[in-house]
């Protein structure tokens, strides 16, 4: 049985423990108080439903425990942090960690924004500590971005490449801590010439979104960009690209249509409001239908799945 620790009881670290949990790990689930820790216990279950009914058949077990107190590291496969985005509180976590956490043990932050070269600085083990980045619902999307610091062992980044894939997961390894890593900044570059296209007043949010899931994001559920480009072929593209390209947008940091609705409160369907008001039906219905719709993606990702 694998053995991971999750730091961590908000929503990232409830789906992560669940997606280990569904392929039968031995979970560990730490917070700043047993009742913190004890009280993911439903929700984490819950997930672990989704991914796979027949979980506890796997014999997993969950465990909860205090982040000052858990000393338990014997056969500890994995550590992934998922603390509240504070770049101080990630320091100290990790210092800390550095001295408790046995040197052989791999240490993931799930950071979005703050590169484990900068969270591990000076650390005595920073090679055995990377950012683990996942996308939410952790425990539905497959990604976990693999990301190298500075410091970190290359060779040990492949093993927890392999050690996620033996858990369900879709690992990429990023070979740099750039900004946004990987599906973040490819995803920026697509939301700012969106945004763009609204600001503009070339075309509706609702307009943008249809176009996005019934032509090219319909075909990335079946295959990645690159991919597809192959099937294709570039020429084409080549040549599309030596017209778009110029006119495409540069812009440096996000544009008035969003940014005034962000100044007055209005970001989207937690606050009521965002591109278009938010009735508390209306809400619960795309949020459910959203789950739905990525859980039938995920299933189709199992189709014909890659041989590698």
């Amino acid at each position: 049985m694998s053995k991971v620790v999750i730091i961590g009881t908000g929503t990232m670290g409830v789906g992560i423990a669940a997606g280990f949990l569904a392929y039968g790990a031995k979970t560990i689930i730490l917070g700043r108080d047993q009742a913190k820790a004890d009280g993911t216990f439903k929700a984490i279950e819950a997930y672990a439903d989704a991914v796979d009914p027949k979980w506890r058949d796997l014999g997993g077990q969950l465990i909860g425990g205090t982040i000052a107190a858990w000393n338990d590291w014997a056969d500890t496969d994995l550590v992934v942090e998922t603390v509240s985005e504070r770049m101080d509180l990630k320091i100290a976590l990790f210092a800390d960690l550095d001295k408790r956490v046995p040197a052989h043990v791999p240490i993931g932050s799930n950071s979005s924004g703050f590169p484990i070269s900068n969270i591990a600085k000076g650390l005595t083990t920073a090679n055995r500590m990377f950012n683990a980045h996942y996308f939410m619902p952790a425990h539905v999307v497959p990604l976990v971005e693999i990301v190298l610091g500075e410091k970190s062992d290359p060779t040990l980044a492949e093993k927890v490449c392999d050690f996620y894939r033996a858990h369900g997961k879709k690992p990429v390894l990023v070979k740099k801590d750039i900004p946004g890593f990987l599906a973040n900044r490819i995803q920026h570059a697509l939301m700012r010439e969106a945004l763009s296209l609204v600001q503009e007043g070339i075309a509706t949010p609702e307009d943008i979104d249809t176009a996005v899931r019934y032509s090219f994001g319909f075909r990335y559920a079946a295959v990645g960009p690159m991919t597809q480009k192959e099937i294709s072929g570039w020429e084409g593209m080549t040549l599309a690209a030596e017209v778009i390209y110029p006119s495409l947008s540069n812009i440096a940091a996000p544009p008035a249509c969003v940014m005034d609705l962000v100044k007055a409160g209005k970001s989207g369907i937690a606050k009521g409001e965002g591109f278009k008001k938010w009735p508390t039906d209306e809400a619960a219905r795309v949020k459910k239908n959203y789950e739905i719709r990525l859980k039938a993606a995920f299933d189709v990702l199992k189709i014909a799945p890659d041989e590698t």
